[in-house]
């Protein structure tokens, strides 16, 4: 019986080799974490939300309107609401020359019946004209949530003209509409009404 036999069961144990101790010149190393089953890894903080496909629904652009595109929103509903009530004005202005043409000492007033005429029916163009700027105001307002940069330049174009018409000739009734029109233009000429007007409107992964 040979003790130097590696096959004898009698022979002494042999000697495992000894594994260094975590601490002592070699650094414990730790098994990289994998990611759970069913639940994809989460972006780093600082990409979420803005401009990030999969959250929120929409690429390259806000998720919720800017604070000064809401603005420009509202203020065209304002001045729709002011094209409203001159449009008013001005029709009642016309009814009111019509039923001064029916007067008893004014029907032979070949001179008065003209200008009543021509009076009447400028005013009743103004009031068609009044009420559909209001309406195309009215119009712009509502596609805000929806619109691309064909309805920014639209927008922009809108407000020029109305600052510009506030001034003249309309400087006494004009000036509110001048205020907001020009607000209108430097909100909605922004770089963040710029990047709403300009942002992909496809869900992410839609092609």
């Amino acid at each position: 019986m040979s003790f130097g036999d590696p096959n004898n069961p009698y022979g002494p144990p042999q000697q495992q080799p000894q594994q260094p101790a975590p601490g002592y010149g070699y650094p414990q190393q730790t098994p990289p974490q994998q990611p759970g089953y069913g639940y994809p890894a989460a972006p780093p903080l600082g990409q979420q939300g803005y401009g990030q496909p999969g959250y929120g629904g929409y690429q390259g652009g806000p998720f919720s309107m800017p604070g000064n595109v809401k603005a420009a929103r509202v203020m065209l509903f304002v001045i729709a609401g002011f094209q409203v009530i001159g449009a008013i004005l001005f029709a009642l202005s016309a009814v009111a020359i019509h039923a001064a043409k029916n007067d008893e000492e004014l029907q032979n007033n070949v001179d008065f019946q003209q200008l009543a005429d021509y009076s009447a029916g400028a005013l009743w163009a103004f009031t068609a004209i009044v009420l559909g700027w209001g309406i195309f105001a009215i119009v712009l307002g509502a596609k805000f949530g929806s619109g691309g940069s064909g309805l920014r330049i639209t927008t922009l174009v809108f407000a020029i003209i109305t600052a510009v018409l506030g001034i003249y000739p309309f400087i006494v009734i004009g000036l509110v509409h001048t205020t907001l029109a020009v607000l209108i233009a430097v909100f909605v000429g922004k770089s963040d009404g710029a990047a709403w007007f300009n942002r992909s409107k496809y869900p992410a992964g839609h092609q």
